[in-house]
């Protein structure tokens, strides 16, 4: 769906999607990035609007163009960059929302061009728990609901591909675990003028799938034999450069939320209640841009995620997943 051009500031402002947005460039998560990334090539486009003067974002194909360039970089040479921080919060009954931790992480990722005129994103990354209190990376942590010190595990995937077509690609398969289909529709992103010079584009995703955690054998870290989770993607771009037909990516920032169940390793087992993500991301391509703790502690923990897979494999596989294959199920509590 693309969005009337001349819809007011006001009434997007109004939306909580606008407010996210708004909030995301206020705070602060344009400018840090935008400091590293060569502006030879940005330049007021005359006349730019979501119908041109390079792409109309009206049809599947310039969509797929538009979001390829946002996703990654166009030339399917470069490695290109994104990061994230935010919160992890939990919900459960008879209290309210509570925060858990801090998460940050980055992602590295390279575009293949397809014969159909499509894409594939080739994609690692990684992703770390830390102390609201001080900002530093913890590796073990008192789980706030149970008191029970408890094993962090970082968020470590290896690959997360993604296919960008002009017919929307169906849901991650995880490996077979995902069931679920779609009906083809073409792709049509969500588009909306913020401000003259601003556009914000959303994306939503909502999976119920088998869960890789057995209930039966992970009993401490399992929330059920069914997975739920949904992802929320706000991006904030300019709009010049989206209709900059010599930017082969376009720098963005904007929020990522995240609805899942209980991480794993709080060992928080069947327990009601879930957690909630929320975090600014950002991206402009180059390493340098993104936070210089999150890539000191890649380049001495995880160094092979600074750099872009070398090839298209599968499965690709969130943190549930690889949770199932990299751990093992804790001991009853107390236990040996």
């Amino acid at each position: 769906m693309v969005y009337d051009p001349t819809t007011d500031r006001r009434t997007l402002l109004g939306s909580g999607l606008g407010m996210a947005a708004f909030a995301a460039a206020s705070a602060g998560a344009i400018g840090p990035a935008q400091a590293a990334f060569d502006v030879s090539k940005r330049k007021v486009i005359k006349g730019a609007s979501l119908k041109g003067p390079y792409l109309d974002l009206s049809t599947p194909k310039d969509n797929v163009t538009a979001y390829a360039r946002i996703a990654g970089d166009i030339d399917c040479k470069t490695t290109t960059h994104g990061w994230y921080d935010g919160l992890v919060m939990g919900t459960a009954p008879g209290g309210p929302i509570k925060n858990i931790c801090g998460m940050k992480g980055m992602s590295s990722y390279r575009m293949e061009k397809l014969p159909d005129g499509g894409y594939r994103r080739l994609l690692r990354e990684v992703g770390y728990y830390y102390d609201l209190a001080t900002g530093e990376i913890m590796e073990e942590m008192v789980n706030p609901y149970t008191g029970e010190k408890v094993k962090i595990v970082p968020i470590n995937n290896d690959p997360f591909n993604m296919t960008i077509k002009e017919t929307v690609s169906p849901p991650p398969a995880y490996g077979g675990l995902n069931t679920q289909k779609v009906e083809p529709k073409p792709f049509l992103l969500k588009w909306r003028i913020q401000q003259p010079d601003r556009v914000i584009m959303e994306r939503h995703i909502h999976l119920y799938y088998k869960n890789a955690l057995d209930p039966k054998i992970w009993q401490r870290e399992s929330s059920g034999p069914m997975v739920q989770v949904s992802e929320f993607f706000n991006h904030v771009l300019s709009l010049d450069d989206v209709q900059n037909e010599a930017l082969t990516h376009i720098p963005y920032s904007g929020t990522w939320s995240r609805s899942t169940p209980w991480l794993p390793w709080l060992l928080m087992g069947q327990a009601e209640g879930n957690c909630i993500y929320q975090c600014f991301m950002g991206g402009i391509g180059t390493l340098e841009s993104i936070p210089e703790d999150i890539v000191k502690y890649t380049e001495k923990n995880f160094p092979k995620y600074l750099k872009s897979p070398e090839k298209f494999e599968e499965p690709s596989l969130s943190s549930i997943e690889w949770y199932s294959r990299t751990q093992k199920p804790a001991p009853p509590r107390g236990g040996v």
